[in-house]
């Protein structure tokens, strides 16, 4: 097994990274998992690991509590699964089965195949189009359907990506190794928008040999949803749910498996949003399934209270956190007024959970609970509350746009 990573970069199966509560890997599945194998997958994190999972924005599983002896035992584990999973540059489909999955296989494959020396972070999407689109996810290479053509834009989200223009689907793997191949030219920390700011978006654009047609930016679309149901081209449904605050245990995992399959669920593909889609329901099932998974802790209302809080797992699950954020999601939920907009709750002024602004950040410091209002978890705090006075100061702000705590 390699050295653990170096903080910022991607803790995968061979290179996990160390946190608070011992190695974290993280596992990019790129294709639904039966569900005896998800439930082998979680048997394995209880036992080589403490049990958490989590899913993060990205639609990434993450394992916590591995040791330096545990990890290469959970690796092993999880080889012998036979699980469908992305290794090297992050290739992200939309979650729901259509033909992303094998574009993104083909790309993927081409990725691999050219060896580029690129930063851990650097990342593609490939974007049909449905209703669990890719748009809130930041990338260095988009790829979206536009009818018969692939729409190409570089560095960021769908909103403020820049667009090289539009190609056919056949030369999609041979233009993204080409404009990955610039961004690896210019060391082994860049990324797409480092490029950008430094060369223009020429550079990109002599690289691809296939042909480019020009295009402006794609419309933006409303927010994908998850969490609901979902049909499916083969005439059976989705169910989608979120994990509440992204994580649970592995215990409660393999029941809501054993649970899903109960109503005839066949897999479960983990989605961006930090959420699961158990998959091959009839409509009668995936409402008692969503039912059962309620009873279970899960998130299948998209008026959940708990769906308007970010909180990284904080103390002393991470080594840099000052407080116990996912415990302070808890306590605070249920005070959460309607449309509060999102809260983020930071255990460090790193903010990993949710690097954007949010209508309100609490994060961790030497001083409790810094309040920021509109801003990230590098802000400067407003104001200060201790950590157990937290949910009665989200009860008196009330919305974001309410007084600020004095400092």
């Amino acid at each position: 097994m390699n050295a653990p990573h170096r903080r910022g970069a991607c803790p995968g199966m061979s290179a996990p990274m160390p946190t608070g509560d011992g190695l974290l890997v993280r596992l990019l599945p790129t294709m639904p998992i039966p569900l005896d194998r998800f439930i082998a997958l979680c048997d394995a994190a209880n036992q080589h690991g403490n049990g958490t999972l989590e899913v993060t924005a990205r639609g990434s599983l993450q394992v916590r509590g591995l040791t330096p002896q545990s990890a290469p035992l959970f690796a092993s584990a999880v080889a012998a699964l036979d699980i469908a999973a992305n290794d090297g540059v992050q290739v992200i489909a939309d979650p729901l089965p259509n033909d992303a999955d094998a574009l993104a296989a083909t790309v993927r494959d081409a990725i691999a195949a050219a060896e580029l020396a690129l930063a851990a972070k650097v990342s593609v999407v490939v974007d049909t189009g449905g209703r669990l689109h890719l748009d809130a996810l930041t990338a260095d290479v988009r790829l979206r359907a536009t009818g018969t053509r692939l729409h190409l834009s570089l560095a960021g989200d769908a909103a403020s990506a820049t667009p090289l223009g539009t190609i056919v689907p056949e030369t999609a793997e041979e233009v993204v190794v080409q404009l990955l191949g610039v961004i690896a030219r210019e060391g082994p920390t860049a990324r797409a928008g480092d490029v950008l700011r430094e060369h223009g978006i020429a550079i990109f654009r002599s690289a691809a040999t296939a042909p480019v047609s020009p295009a402006a930016k794609w419309p933006q679309r409303p927010p994908a949803e998850p969490i609901g149901r979902h049909s499916l081209r083969d005439g059976s449904v989705a169910l989608g749910l979120a994990l509440a605050f992204g994580h649970a245990h592995a215990e409660v995992l393999c029941e809501l498996a054993r649970v899903a399959a109960s109503h005839g669920a066949r897999s479960v593909r983990p989605a961006p949003g930090r959420a699961l889609l158990l998959l091959g329901l009839a409509e009668p099932d995936a409402i008692a399934l969503s039912r059962a998974a309620e009873a279970l802790g899960f998130v299948v209302r998209t008026d959940d209270p708990r769906r308007a809080i970010v909180a990284c797992p904080g103390k002393p699950a991470c080594a840099s956190g000052f407080i116990a954020a996912r415990a302070l999601a808890a306590e605070i939920a249920p005070r959460v007024p309607a449309q509060s907009g999102t809260i983020h709750i930071s255990g460090c002024a790193k903010g990993c959970a949710h690097p954007a602004p949010a209508a309100l950040t609490v994060v961790g410091t030497e001083r409790g609970c810094g309040i920021v209002r509109n801003g990230s978890a590098r802000a400067a705090p407003g104001g200060y509350v201790e950590p157990a006075d937290l949910a009665g100061e989200i009860s008196r702000i009330g919305t974001p746009d309410r007084e600020a705590v004095h400092g």
